[in-house]
């Protein structure tokens, strides 16, 4: 069978990076016959400054990218339409607040020692864009923990200390200076980029591609 490795590069804190492994999860169903896929998260914080208390994500939005607090509704609504197809629950993207996510990064790599990296980040994205969490919380972070049947209690020593913290800048550091500005960005077997929330058909044309050329 045919092995694809696909290392991703997102953020909790990006609705795309949620709905775009949903559409690429979709591609890797109908390919399963064919390939075996090997994912692999990687950090990247869309706010790495921010502190303190976090801000009502639509004003906070429209005054980044110089638009107005409508065009951002109408932005995010349209989000929810394309979550709501895809079975992810993005019910209260409106209504989150901006927040630091490096700590959820760091639980992220955490639960990859446990097996359940994926399961982890998409845990983080539901509690999100779809409970308007606090994700730099730490009760936050070990509810998901819990929620997963992980142990809250080795999650709550990591989150205390350093663990990770080194891995998660180290990781920022290298895709950001291999020219990753903005995410979701996939990198296909170390070598091919595909940018942006892809659908699920250029997905299935893409990974077909790569996997003739690596056979």
């Amino acid at each position: 069978m045919n092995k694809i490795q696909i290392a991703i590069v997102s953020d909790i804190a990006c609705p795309w990076c949620a709905i775009g492994y949903a559409r690429l999860e979709q591609a890797m169903v109908q390919l399963a016959p064919e390939y075996e896929f090997t994912i692999q998260w990687h950090a990247f914080e869309l706010n790495p400054d921010h502190r303190g208390q976090g801000q009502p994500i639509l004003p906070a939005l429209a005054k980044k990218y110089g638009r107005s607090e409508q065009e951002m509704r109408e932005n995010q609504s349209h989000m929810m339409t394309i979550a709501s197809d895809l079975g992810l629950n993005f019910a209260k993207i409106q209504q989150r607040l901006t927040c630091n996510t490096f700590d959820a990064h760091r639980l992220v790599k955490w639960a990859a020692e446990q097996g359940q990296q994926t399961a982890m980040k998409q845990t983080l994205f539901e509690a999100y864009f779809g409970k308007a969490m606090d994700v730099s919380d730490h009760a936050v972070l070990l509810s998901c923990v819990t929620a997963l049947g992980l142990d809250p209690a080795k999650a709550k020593q990591v989150l205390e200390s350093d663990q990770y913290s080194a891995l998660v800048r180290e990781e920022e550091a290298t895709y950001q200076q291999a020219g990753v500005t903005s995410v979701p960005a996939f990198i296909i077997n170390n070598k091919y980029l595909i940018s942006g929330a892809q659908e699920p058909d250029a997905w299935v044309k893409a990974l077909q591609e790569i996997g003739a050329e690596s056979a």
